[in-house]
Parts: C-alpha cells; sequence; structure tokens
C-alpha cells in the first residue's frame, strides 16, 4: 500500500503536520467508519468518516465520528439549504476521483463545501481516511479544518 495519495501530498502542500496509520480494510464491514476504529484501537468518536452529499442539488463534503449519523435537516441548514440527501457512490467517486471506502475529504478531485462535525473539535487529534481504503491521517482537527477551509457545525 502507497502511504502517499492525494490526500497526503494535499495536506503536505497546506503545510499541515500528520502522520499516517495503515490498518487492514473489510469491505464486507457493515460500518467501515467503526472497523477503522476498531482495527487502529481508538476512539471511534476520533475516527470520522468522510460523506459526500448534495444540498439542493449541490455537492458537498461532510466529516463527521464514525460512530454518529449525519441528520440531513442539520446538514443542510448549516450550509443554508432546504434538503440534503447522500450522493450515490458512483458520483461522489467521480467527483472526489476516490473509490468509496477509501474517500477523504484531502485532495479531492473538485472542491466542494466541506463541514465537520462540531464535535470532532474535542479531541486533541482525530483519523480521517487518507485517501485509500485502509488509510488514515492522524491530525489536530483544529488543522483539517484549515487545510479544507471547512466550517465547524453541529451535523448529528
Amino acid at each position: 500500500m502507497s502511504k502517499t495519495t492525494r490526500a497526503t501530498l494535499a495536506l503536505q502542500q497546506a503545510g499541515v503536520s500528520f502522520t499516517v496509520h495503515a490498518y487492514d480494510y473489510d469491505p464486507n464491514a457493515e460500518r467501515i467508519g467503526l472497523q477503522a476504529a476498531e482495527a487502529l484501537g481508538a476512539d471511534p468518536g476520533s475516527v470520522l468518516k468522510t460523506l459526500m452529499v448534495t444540498v439542493d442539488g449541490k455537492p458537498a463534503c461532510v466529516v463527521v465520528p464514525s460512530d454518529r449519523e449525519v441528520n440531513l435537516k442539520k446538514l443542510a441548514a448549516a450550509l443554508g439549504g432546504k434538503a440534503a440527501q447522500m450522493m450515490k457512490p458512483a458520483d461522489a467517486e467521480r467527483i472526489t476521483g476516490y473509490h468509496v471506502g477509501g474517500i477523504s475529504p484531502f485532495g479531492q478531485k473538485r472542491r466542494v463545501p466541506t463541514l465537520i462535525e462540531q464535535s470532532a473539535f474535542a479531541h486533541e487529534s482525530v483519523f480521517i481516511n487518507g485517501g485509500q481504503r485502509g488509510l488514515q491521517v492522524r491530525l489536530p482537527p483544529q488543522d483539517a479544518a484549515s487545510a479544507l477551509d471547512a466550517k465547524a457545525a453541529g451535523l448529528v
């Protein structure tokens, strides 16, 4: 497995300090984020999953703890929209350039508005997908938000 991806390159270019953590990805896991947390021996609240959504038909990226579900009404409101829905996997792959299970908010092919669940900022550091299945980057949530130009919002 390569530890250099578009995500890690984007973080390096942004001058963000991070560490890379590989784990055994289970494609059959019911909840990929929780499987990653277990494999890494990390608190599920500190392992964040990347979700691609549409709000009023426009793409957006949402980063939330792996043990929580996004509230679509709160998400739509946070982006000033009326309705939000999960993006179809094929559309998410096309927009991000990543495969489902390896979608990172960093280094996506197309930059879209990004939100991070505010509870993530209670952690000193968080794990976020590093751009391929079985690869996570660990960094302070404030640094992730800065690199993504992301807003914190109550999304769960």
